[in-house]
């Protein structure tokens, strides 16, 4: 619990049940969890081209990549802009599916401010071998922003001859 946030809404409710009871307390509590319930999160997928940021989507999502409402997918350059794709348990919890980095068309030098990185609130880097210099730049970029991110490394099954 390291969120400053979160400690502070703590002590308050400390302070309401003091002062004022467990009644008091317990609508202090219910007005929290309300204020979460209004907090909207925006987790982008990011990675180069063909690394199956687009199937992960499709996954988080609990969709095959040929269900009718999955992201496209495909072996070459397949997402050409951002999109966005609604979780479907969790309403305020938006995926983003990023085109591919390193290509002709989002050179690495031009990519941050050509997907409008700062939007988002989480990023998940997808790479389907070894992680790369643009992944490492993203990386680092998105550290700077002070976000969050996790490395994930898709396509394994196809290293191991499943």
């Amino acid at each position: 619990m390291d969120d400053p946030f979160e400690k502070e809404h703590i002590e308050m409710c400390k302070v309401e049940l003091q002062a004022h009871g467990a009644g008091a307390a317990a609508a202090k509590i219910n007005a929290y969890l309300k204020e979460l319930d209004d907090v909207h999160l925006n987790i982008a997928f990011t990675g180069e081209s063909g690394s199956g940021k687009s199937t992960c989507v499709n996954a988080f999502r609990g969709l095959d990549n040929t269900d009718e409402r999955a992201a496209p997918t495909g072996y070459k350059e397949t997402t050409m802009e951002v999109h966005s794709y609604p979780h479907p348990n969790f309403p305020n919890v938006t995926l983003w599916d990023l085109p591919g980095i390193g290509t002709d068309n989002f050179p690495a030098d031009k990519y941050l401010q050509h997907v409008g990185f700062e939007r988002f609130d989480f990023f998940i880097i997808v790479s389907a071998d070894r992680f790369r210099e643009n992944d490492v730049m993203v990386a680092k970029a998105i550290r700077d922003m002070k976000k969050k991110f996790y490395f994930v490394r898709s396509k394994i099954d196809q290293d191991i001859g499943l």
